[in-house]
């Protein structure tokens, strides 16, 4: 900008220079030119009273430096001229001066020489005796003028060339001092032209504008951001050559992946059949689904096109992490096989119970032992029944009791009551340790919970083995454990235990009796009261179920 200023200033001063020194000259010129007429003018009126005085005599006694004087008779003869020869020189009647001087007393002529590039002026007046007397004086042209004059008229274009380069350097920095002294940070502060300050009016509205609009972006970009980085779906962008344009944490910890790694294609991340499949259906225009088995798990790929002008410029891939779903499908499907089981084994002895007795193959006094078949078969559906009824209910949260505070001493002494005869038959002591403890629970539960790991140790033990229910406060936390002197439970089994209708000794499950969903109950009661559930177990030993509430 000072560049442009500087010769802007420098050019305007040049031209202001040029048409000043024209303007002058020819005002100068012009006035010169007047000067010399009213001189010569002058001149003409003293040597007409001096030659109407005195006679021609006069004419011969000029100075050598006179202007050009010339005596004309009244025919036109050139009777005397101080710089030719009079004799030697032309008739003047036709010239213009001297025609106007004989016809009116006085005349004026201008003649310009076109190899001399000069001028000459004539003025003449006729005097009493009839003869007109001339005097001309020459001057230069203007073109003339100015070649006579180019050598200084040269200097003094360089000396107000450099000082207008001065001038101009010096204004061209004063005008743009003030505009880079600007603050565009803040335009309303500023002091500076008074032109200046609708443009910096804007600049602060559009600043403004713009300071909220980027606080905006970042805000939108942020909460992006954060969405990307904390959802539990994966999230690919890819370019149509399969260049990878935007992911998240999620895609690369589901496809097992650093996500520090320099990819530069999508197919780096899983090399795979059905992904790679997946991708190029997706690239050439079409909505594509499947499954991937990962490490991680099992995992849902949805693909989608970006359709642009008509044509595919990329694909966005969804991953959604299906594990629990897959395992909450197996989970019910292997539940619905084994509640099928569990029915059809009762069903059928109960069925074929009846048949016998209604075709009457069965002896009278043999009557009542099948009616006493027919009944426990009976007994074992109900129960089965109600053990999947309590466990839906557990699951659905929809159990129609109140929380009230429960002794869990006491609690713990009825269940081992009920059970007293059971273990008795295998020559099982059952023992209570521990202290009065009130819990604000849910009664029905809590006994459902204690009762089936208490009827587990009892079931699960030796003979002449042991049962010990221990109720106890720890710091923070309330204890109730159930241990046995039992058969125990493998390291492979632990993680299962919990499984409905899972059953550690599957040979002895006839024996044994139960629905193999006491454990299941446990576990979802203990998450409907809010307790921890722990188990320790040694194969042969014995095993510890331990649940634990804070305070």
């Amino acid at each position: 900008m000072t560049k442009r200023i500087f010769r802007s200033i420098l050019l305007v001063s040049v031209l202001v220079f040029l048409v000043g020194v024209t303007f002058m000259i020819g005002i100068l010129y012009q006035h010169f030119g007047q000067q010399l007429e009213k001189e010569l003018q002058n001149e003409l009126t003293y040597l007409s009273i001096a030659v109407e005085n005195d006679g021609t005599s006069v004419l011969e006694n000029l100075p050598e430096q006179a202007e050009r004087i010339t005596l004309v008779a009244a025919d036109g003869t050139v009777l005397f001229d101080n710089r030719a020869n009079a004799s030697e020189m032309d008739n003047h009647a036709g010239r213009e001066e001297i025609a106007k001087a004989l016809e009116s007393g006085t005349g004026t002529a201008v003649r310009y020489s076109d190899t001399l590039g000069e001028k000459t002026v004539y003025l003449a007046q006729q005097l009493s005796d009839g003869t007109v007397l001339r005097v001309s004086s020459t001057q230069y042209s203007i073109v003339t003028l100015l070649l006579n004059l180019l050598q200084p008229l040269i200097w003094i274009f360089i000396l107000a060339l450099a000082l207008s380069g001065a001038f101009a350097y010096r204004a061209s920095k004063k005008i743009v001092a003030p505009l880079n002294k600007l603050d565009l940070e803040h335009p309303d502060k500023n002091e500076s032209y008074d032109e200046l300050a609708p443009l910096l009016t804007k600049i602060n509205r559009q600043q403004n504008t713009i300071r909220h609009q980027l606080a905006e972006a970042k805000r939108q970009q942020e909460e992006f951001a954060l969405i990307m980085q904390h959802m539990n779906e994966g999230l690919l962008v890819i370019d149509a050559k399969t260049q990878l344009l935007f992911s998240n944490p999620s895609a690369y910890r589901m496809l097992g992946t650093d996500n520090e790694q320099q990819v530069k294609s999508v197919l780096e991340l899983n090399r795979s059949e059905p992904f790679r499949l997946v991708v190029d259906g997706a690239l050439n225009g079409k909505h594509e689904e499947t499954m991937l088995q990962l490490e991680s798990g099992t995992c849902q790929l949805v693909a989608d096109p970006v359709i642009q002008d008509d044509g595919v410029k990329g694909a966005v891939l969804l991953l959604i992490d299906v594990t629990e779903k897959a395992q909450r499908e197996n989970l019910r499907r292997e539940f619905t096989a084994n509640v099928s089981h569990e029915l059809k084994t009762p069903l059928t002895s109960i069925s074929g119970f009846a048949e016998i007795l209604q075709d009457g193959m069965v002896r009278p006094e043999d009557v009542r032992k099948f009616a006493g078949r027919i009944f426990d078969e009976a007994q074992r559906l109900i129960t089965l029944v109600s053990d999947v009824i309590k466990i839906s209910q557990l699951d659905e949260g929809a159990l129609p009791y109140e929380k009230e505070d429960v002794d869990l001493y006491l609690l713990a002494q009825e269940i081992l009551e009920r059970l007293k005869p059971q273990a008795e038959k295998n020559n099982i002591s059952l023992r209570l340790e521990g202290e009065p403890t009130v819990l604000h629970s849910t009664k029905p539960i809590l006994d459902e919970v204690l009762y089936n790991l208490c009827d587990n140790a009892v079931k699960y033990n030796r003979k002449g083995g042991s049962v010990t229910v221990c109720v106890k406060q720890d710091y923070d936390k309330i204890i109730v454990m159930v241990s046995d002197t039992g058969i125990g439970i493998p390291p492979a089994d632990r993680q299962r235990i919990f499984e409905r209708f899972y059953r550690v000794d599957k040979s002895h499950s006839k024996e044994i009796g139960g629905t193999g969903l006491g454990l299941s109950i446990v576990k979802h009661g203990a998450s409907y009261l809010g307790a921890e559930v722990k188990v320790e177990s040694t194969v042969g030993a014995g095993t510890t179920f331990t649940l634990s509430w804070e305070k």
